[in-house]
């Protein structure tokens, strides 16, 4: 008996390997973004996981806060101030500034951990690109950061600053901003380190004039002409300057000097970018092994 076959489409077979082929395959995008998902969860569990980092973040920053802004106390104002202004009204957003600065500089350290034991080179033979690698390190020091500028923030009424839910979120996304910035440049210096000593060393040499420069100990307009040139240059500056803003609005007490909000924005923003550009860069190069 003869039968009727249907003839086989050489084509009709290759396409339909193709497909199944095609949907094996990971797509590259879903896998930058797991890989830097994955990279800023495990940043948060590790700093979850240390309740004396915690402690020593806010801590510190919070007694150097009572104790400086205690002790100047009314002998110090700018010059557009109010009479009788505390100085523990004015610090305070450097404080918060402070408190952002050093967690987010000192997350990166995590990359010279993991180098030296061995998890970044793991990383680096896997599938995901550099670039997820940056982001994903770079998120999770910037979140780790917010959270405790955002913990300290809380403290605002007692430092004489009223705090709304709109300017707690306003306030909160503009730190997100200055610690991407930051956690970025933490992490040019971080990757072409493998000495956690060196690293300090480094970062407290740049860390203290670029906090100290930024508005948050004194304000620009009474600084010396070469000071006041540093402090227009230096990206913290805006950073501490539009927090003010934020929390002080027209009645902060360096109001009339201070930068308009959006230009805070926007040279922040600018300068994160620039230095998630110099990140990518960096680790594009040939990583340090021991």
């Amino acid at each position: 008996e003869d039968r009727t076959r249907t003839p086989v489409n050489p084509g009709n077979t290759e396409k339909r390997n193709s497909n199944r082929q095609d949907a094996k395959t990971p797509n590259t995008l879903n896998i930058f973004w797991l890989a830097a998902a994955t990279l800023a969860t495990r940043e948060l569990q590790r700093f979850f996981r240390q309740p004396s980092r915690i402690l020593s973040a806010v801590g510190t920053p919070l007694l150097f806060w009572l104790v400086m802004g205690s002790g100047l106390g009314t002998s110090f104002r700018p010059a557009e101030g109010p009479p009788g202004a505390h100085f523990l009204n004015y610090f305070f957003p450097g404080v918060v500034m402070l408190t952002v600065m050093f967690a987010a500089i000192f997350s990166t350290i995590s990359i010279i951990e993991d180098r030296n034991a061995g998890f970044l080179q793991g990383v680096l033979a896997s599938p995901a690109p550099r670039s997820a690698v940056v982001l994903g390190k770079i998120l999770g020091g910037t979140l780790i950061a917010l959270i405790q500028g955002g913990a300290l923030l809380l403290l605002a009424p007692s430092a004489g600053f009223g705090l709304s839910l709109a300017s707690f979120l306003l306030s909160l996304s503009f730190l997100f901003l200055t610690s991407f910035s930051l956690t970025s440049l933490g992490f040019v210096f971080a990757w072409r380190m493998d000495s956690v000593q060196g690293f300090h060393a480094v970062m407290n040499l740049l860390l203290m004039p670029l906090w100290m420069l930024s508005g948050a100990v004194f304000p620009a307009s009474g600084a010396s002409p070469w000071v006041q040139a540093v402090m227009a240059l230096n990206p913290l500056a805006y950073g501490v300057a539009g927090l003010r803003r934020i929390l002080g609005g027209e009645n902060s007490l360096q109001a009339p000097s201070l930068p308009e909000l959006d230009v805070c924005a926007r040279a922040v923003a600018v300068a994160g970018l620039v230095l998630l550009a110099g990140s990518i860069w960096t680790a594009s190069r040939p990583a340090k092994t021991r």
